[in-house]
């Protein structure tokens, strides 16, 4: 691996922690076309196996920043993931079986979906103190299941984590507020990332010194994520907005070269 190769690689590395360290989600969406278009990785398979193991690692590192701020609603996350992870292991055979050109479309045709569905407003009524008990499953957990549910298959699939999903996946099943939705789909990241990743590294599918540059990269951009996170919590909404906007011309710029 040539210096620039390694260069490269860290900074991108760099970007998705920092992405998930502000937001809690939106790094793995981006770490499949930097490995493919910044990185070089031939492969569509390998950058989604390679891509998997790394934002699950920087997820990891980044939700134990949240869990000491208290940001984790811990037991509607375990339920969504546990969902989730059942998805995503379906969603990661399907994924392997898809020819990787067509499957580099649809996820830039994804990536374009859900950046315009970040910038509609929310009009949910936001509950800070929800907690998943046995007097509210009856009305929580026929939300988080299948919601968890479909959100994994979509990430094992595209060979993401799906926090730009989770995020408002939470929102929309326990009407959780931003905050505790960024803490609490890191967790869910985590879940889903490792059992993508499991999937395609059994398959031979993950380039591991990639990996291990990417996470060295994602820690150090994960950290100055969450700093930057708190520094600018007031003005959440830009940057939402604004990495909506990112994530849509992205999105374009695959799809297109995809096809």
């Amino acid at each position: 691996m040539d210096l620039a190769t390694i260069i490269a690689t860290l900074i991108s590395g760099g970007a998705i922690g920092l992405i998930l360290g502000l937001v809690g989600g939106g790094g793995s969406i981006l770490a499949v076309p930097l490995l493919v278009y910044v990185v070089g990785i031939g492969s569509t398979h390998a950058a989604i196996g390679t891509a998997a193991v790394a934002v699950s690692a920087n997820a990891m590192a980044s939700l134990v920043g949240h869990a000491r701020a208290g940001n984790v609603k811990w037991r509607c996350a375990s339920v969504f993931a546990l969902a989730g992870v059942v998805g995503a292991a379906i969603g990661a055979e399907l994924g392997k079986a898809f020819d990787g050109q067509r499957l580099l479309t649809l996820f830039g045709l994804l990536m374009i979906g859900v950046g315009i569905s970040m910038l509609r407003k929310r009009s949910t009524i936001l509950a800070p103190d929800v907690r998943l008990t046995r007097t509210s499953a009856r009305l929580l957990l026929p939300r988080l299941i299948p919601i968890g549910l479909l959100t994994g298959l979509a990430a094992g699939f595209f060979g993401i984590g799906g926090g730009f999903l989770i995020v408002p996946g939470l929102m929309l099943a326990a009407a959780m507020p931003l905050r505790y939705a960024v803490g609490s789909s890191l967790m869910v990241v985590t879940a889903l990332g490792l059992t993508t990743a499991g999937s395609y590294a059994i398959s031979g599918l993950v380039d591991w010194l990639i990996t291990g540059l990417l996470v060295a990269g994602g820690i150090l951009g994960t950290m100055s994520g969450i700093v930057i996170g708190k520094k600018l919590g007031a003005r959440e909404g830009v940057l939402e907005r604004g990495f909506a906007m990112l994530v849509i011309a992205i999105g374009a710029y695959v799809a297109i070269s995809g096809s």
